[in-house]
C-alpha cells in the first residue's frame, strides 16, 4: 500500500494549515461533522479570493478589487489584516454578506501534484470539523468509494477550478485592454473641531478605470458586452462604494469598545 505523494500545497494558501491528499487509506475512517458555526476559519479572511461570475453577488457585501502580479481579484470583508469583519464569534456570517466559493469549498482544495503532473484532491487535516468518531458524513464508504458527500464537494471544487479559468480569462482582457489601474481607498476622518481631518490611506490595489472604460472603441465595447465582461466591471466598479461601509462599520465597534469594557 502506498500513499500518494505531497503535492505542490503549503499552509501558505489561505485557511488551510495542514493539507494531505484525500485518500482511503488515510481518512477512510474520518468524516465531517455538522457543527452551528462551521466558518470560524475565515476569522483570518479579510481578502478572500473571488471568481468573476461571484461579482455581482458579493458587490454589495464590499469591495472587489485586484491584487498581486497576476491582478487576483479578491473580496475585501476587514480592513485590517486577519480580520474578518462580518464573521461572528460564534463562527457565522452576518445575515446578508455574501459567502465566496473559495470559503464553501473548505476543507478540500484541489493541489497540482507536479511529479503526477495532474491535480490532487486535498483537505485540511487540521479543520476543526474533521474527526474520526461521531461524524455526520464520512469521506469513503466501507468499500473504499467516496461517499455521496465526498463526490458532491468533488463537483463542487471541478466547478470552482472552471471559474478560476473563467477569472483568469477576464483578467487577461482586461489587461489587453489597459483598463486596470493603481487606485487607492482612502478614509477622512473629523477632527473635534468639526473640519476634515487629513486623508488616511486604506489600500493600495488595482481596479478598472471608468475613464478608460468610456473611451474604449466602440467595437471593443460591444465585445465586452457580448462576451459578459461588462457586467462584472460593472459589479466591480459598484461594489467599490463598499469601502465607506467597512470604515462606518470600523468606526461603530470602535466607538462600542469603550462600553464594553466599562460594562
Amino acid at each position: 500500500m502506498t500513499t500518494p505523494a505531497q503535492p505542490g500545497i503549503t499552509g501558505n494558501v489561505l485557511f488551510y494549515s495542514q493539507p494531505e491528499p484525500l485518500s482511503p487509506q488515510m481518512h477512510g475512517k474520518l468524516g465531517v461533522k455538522n457543527m452551528d458555526g462551521p466558518f470560524g476559519f475565515a476569522k483570518v479572511g479579510h481578502a478572500v479570493p473571488l471568481t468573476v461570475g461571484e461579482f455581482p453577488a458579493a458587490a454589495s457585501t464590499g469591495p472587489i478589487i485586484f491584487v498581486g502580479d497576476e491582478k487576483l481579484p479578491i473580496s475585501v470583508m476587514g480592513l485590517n489584516a486577519g480580520e474578518n469583519m462580518f464573521l461572528r464569534a460564534d463562527g457565522m456570517f452576518e445575515p446578508g454578506i455574501y459567502i465566496p466559493a473559495y470559503v464553501r469549498r473548505y476543507p478540500f482544495i484541489f493541489a497540482n501534484d507536479d511529479a503526477a503532473k495532474q491535480m490532487v484532491l486535498c483537505i485540511d487535516r487540521a479543520a476543526e470539523f474533521i474527526v474520526e468518531d461521531g461524524y455526520d458524513m464520512p469521506f469513503f464508504e466501507a468499500d473504499g468509494q467516496p461517499s455521496q458527500y465526498t463526490k458532491n464537494c468533488i463537483e463542487f471544487c471541478n466547478n470552482f477550478e472552471l471559474e478560476r479559468q473563467r477569472t483568469a480569462n477576464f483578467v487577461q482582457i482586461l489587461q489587453e485592454l489597459d483598463l486596470l489601474e493603481t487606485k487607492a481607498a482612502t478614509y477622512s476622518a473629523m477632527n473635534p473641531d468639526g473640519s476634515a481631518a487629513e486623508p488616511q490611506k486604506i489600500a493600495d490595489y488595482f481596479g478598472v478605470s471608468e475613464e478608460k472604460l468610456l473611451k474604449l472603441p466602440a467595437d471593443k465595447y460591444i465585445e465586452l458586452r457580448d462576451n459578459g465582461a461588462l457586467p462584472q466591471i460593472h459589479a466591480h466598479l459598484i461594489s467599490l462604494l463598499g469601502w465607506d461601509r467597512l470604515v462606518a462599520l470600523a468606526l461603530s465597534r470602535q466607538l462600542q469598545q469603550p462600553q464594553a469594557a466599562n460594562a
